[in-house]
């Protein structure tokens, strides 16, 4: 299949000028990756971004794929000897995939249904002259059909309709009819299994459930399908039957020369419905709306995920990692500023032990001996009395505190790259190590770990796990090269993500720093095995060398535009590091005199910014946080409490919040600011600090409800 068919019908579908999608495609077959193209090839795409760029190829991928499937549909119609110049030309127009398959239906081979047994039977002629509704004495030549295999004229007729049904259920017009009524009517409907009530509590909202289709929320589908899956729950969509048989009936019977026929065709058109249509058509718009559901689900999942992971670092600071517990000690680790380990120890603050006096002095004398700057606090299991007893603590420098989400800790330190990394240490210790490093800089440690494990999206093992993988990994390979990656500091895991490198490469890249100590320039990066010209022009922006040969190599100047920043120091008389360091001498630039070649407006524009701020972190500054001292537990709340919080999760329905204690509170969509809102992630972010009001404590459930509003 030429591509270049299907650039205008990317160009249609995305509302994209199809000059750009022709240029966009040519970049990624060539290898180039999304966040290169977006960032070094903005006079290529014209300005395109990473979203736009991503839905071009996610759409190309869709359209090859349909296109592969009409090559399977017009051979297998063309083996039967059935393939006219006519229904090849609507095959090869057609770009939608549900009118191809309704095309395929009637060619496409069929087990043994009953309307295949009854052909068998000799019984088609009979169909076709019920069909025709002209026959006035029908019990005359259904006799004509009775033999061995069909002993009586209602098993003749039954037969008959039998293939009259399935002619009908294989019309697009029929097929077309019931999908109207869906669309139109459709409601999903759940009922409780019998006897499984107790078992499926959780969805005690949906043991009686309707609700019209197109109004069903994505996450109360998912809700409703994991029920299903679980055996709680019967989940049906049904559109309004009646109306929609009266159409399809209308559209076969002959009302002028009502017959003993046309009675036959009726009948059969009610056992089409029920028995072919109906389900079919159900089945199809299940799998619509649950893949509805699913992108919906996994969009939320990916801001979710891009904000943990651009959550604001500490930076290079030394670091006391704390995982929290009652009766197995808390695990402590003291890191370097480059998340090295140095020591580990475990203490006994809580009770069954309760060493408050020892653990005090062991965490006092481990931050002078290490020089600790932070202390990182779990939030899991005592992590509430932990951060209360390092509050107590006394030290002999200015220490900083804070708390850290445990989610995805224990997946980690089980993990093979756990075991790659502290062969010599266990879970407990590895789980803390995690916590320390996962403060200085979360989006370098949270790459180790499986996405879904991170505990920031809602059914993630509910939707389909190809497309929420895919969405997963070019986030994160978004967030990575966003950021920027030190090439003598970062991880294979971190590497890997990095725009054209790979897991081959990021080792390969470690393997020869460890064997030729730190990169002194990105030119250097060439010696590294299998670095080719493409995987180097792919990675070479998004590596930085801090302190190295040439200041350009620790800012996201790319290497091909070297000579231009060369040419406006020469232009002003300067070096390229004066040049960085002094912004009166950048303000002088004219960046229109620099525009040639395959470099424009754009990419100048992105070179002076860049030289504003060379190697800076584009995330923001960690701020402190406390819990409410007085909140330790649920039965602690009061309605009316205006407590601050950290959002921990964002869901299509709103927010959750952690108030210090071990159930989060949902802030509703509606309560979540003083206007209407459609999406909660234009409104919170992941690990943002808010304010929120308990306005609903249910002590059985277990379950809090939160205002960020000033509605009462």
């Amino acid at each position: 299949m030429n591509e270049h068919v299907l650039f205008p019908l990317i160009s249609q579908r995305l509302n994209l000028p199809l000059d750009k999608v022709g240029r966009t495609v040519a970049l990624l077959g060539e290898g180039a990756t999304i966040p290169f193209i977006s960032r070094y090839r903005k006079e290529v795409t014209g300005g395109l971004d990473e979203l736009q760029i991503a839905a071009v190829s996610d759409c190309l991928d869709k359209l090859t794929e349909l296109s592969k499937r009409k090559e399977t549909v017009l051979a297998s119609i063309d083996e039967q000897g059935k393939l006219t110049d006519e229904l090849r030309l609507r095959i090869a127009n057609s770009w939608d995939a549900t009118e191809i398959e309704d095309i395929y239906l009637p060619y496409k081979p069929k087990r043994q249904t009953r309307a295949e047994m009854a052909r068998k039977k000799g019984l088609e002629p009979l169909a076709e002259i019920i069909m025709q509704q002209s026959e006035h004495n029908l019990s005359a030549r259904t006799a004509a059909f009775l033999n061995e295999a069909v002993e009586s004229e209602e098993e003749a007729l039954q037969g008959a309709r039998d293939i009259i049904a399935e002619w009908v259920s294989e019309s697009e017009d029929s097929r077309n009819t019931v999908r109207r009524s869906f669309e139109r009517t459709a409601v999903i409907s759940s009922k409780v299994v019998k006897g499984k009530e107790d078992d499926g509590a959780k969805y005690r909202d949906y043991f009686d459930f309707s609700e019209p289709l197109s109004r069903c929320t994505s996450h109360r589908l998912l809700a409703l399908r994991r029920g299903e899956a679980e055996g709680i729950l019967r989940v049906s969509i049904s559109p309004d039957a009646e109306p929609c048989i009266e159409r399809i009936k209308h559209n076969y019977t002959k009302k002028k020369s009502w017959s003993e026929s046309s009675e036959q065709v009726c009948l059969a058109v009610e056992d089409s419905f029920k028995r072919l249509l109906k389900p079919s058509i159900e089945t199809e718009f299940a799998a619509l709306s649950k893949e509805k559901a699913d992108d919906e689900a996994i969009r939320i999942f990916a801001a979710n995920l891009r904000q943990l992971l651009l959550a604001p670092p500490l930076g290079q600071k030394r670091t006391l990692g704390l995982d929290p517990g009652f009766r197995t000690g808390c695990k402590l680790v003291c890191l370097d500023a480059q998340g090295n380990l140095l020591h580990n120890e475990t203490i006994y603050p809580h009770p069954p032990q309760n060493e408050k006096a020892k653990a005090a002095a062991k965490l006092a004398k481990l931050v002078s001996t290490y020089a600790i700057d932070a202390i990182a606090i779990g939030n899991g299991t005592a992590g509430r009395e932990t951060e209360d007893f390092v509050a107590g603590v006394q030290f002999d420098r200015t220490v900083q505190a804070f708390v850290v989400s445990e989610n995805g800790a224990s997946i980690y330190s089980a993990s093979k790259t756990a075991r790659e990394e502290f062969p010599d240490y266990d879970v407990t210790v590895r789980g803390a190590i995690s916590i320390g490093r996962r403060l200085m800089d979360p989006l370098a440690e949270l790459v180790k770990i499986d996405p879904k494990s991170i505990g920031v999206g809602q059914y993630q093992y509910d939707v389909n796990q190809s497309l929420l993988k895919k969405s997963l990994d070019q986030t994160v390979e978004s967030c990575v090269n966003t950021v920027g990656v030190d090439v003598n500091t970062a991880s294979k895991h971190l590497l890997m993500y990095v725009s054209g490198l790979g897991p081959t490469l990021a080792q390969n890249i470690v393997d020869y720093r460890a064997s030729n100590g730190p990169f002194r320039s990105r030119k250097d990066l060439m010696k590294v095995p299998r670095m080719g010209e493409k995987s180097f022009e792919q990675s070479a922006g998004f590596l930085r060398i801090s302190g190295g040969d040439n200041p350009l190599d620790n800012s996201a100047v790319h290497p091909e535009s070297y000579s231009v920043v060369e040419r406006m120091a020469g232009d002003l008389n300067c070096t390229v590091d004066t040049l960085i360091a002094d912004k009166s001498l950048r303000s002088k630039i004219n960046p229109s005199a620099y525009i040639g070649g395959k470099i424009g407006l754009p990419t100048l524009l992105d070179i002076i910014d860049e030289l504003d701020k060379p190697g800076r972190d584009p995330r923001r500054t960690i701020q402190a946080f406390a819990f409410d001292p007085s909140i330790k537990k649920l039965e602690d709340l009061r309605l009316g409490m205006t407590l601050p919080g950290i959002v921990t999760n964002i869901t299509r329905f709103g927010c959750f919040v952690d108030v210090g204690i071990k159930e989060n509170g949902l802030v509703h969509i509606s309560r979540m600011a003083d206007r209407f809102v459609e999406d909660p992630t234009q409104v919170v972010s992941i690990h943002q600090q808010v304010k929120v009001k308990v306005t609903g404590i249910d002590l059985e459930r277990r379950r809090i409800e939160l205002s960020m509003t000033n509605k009462q």
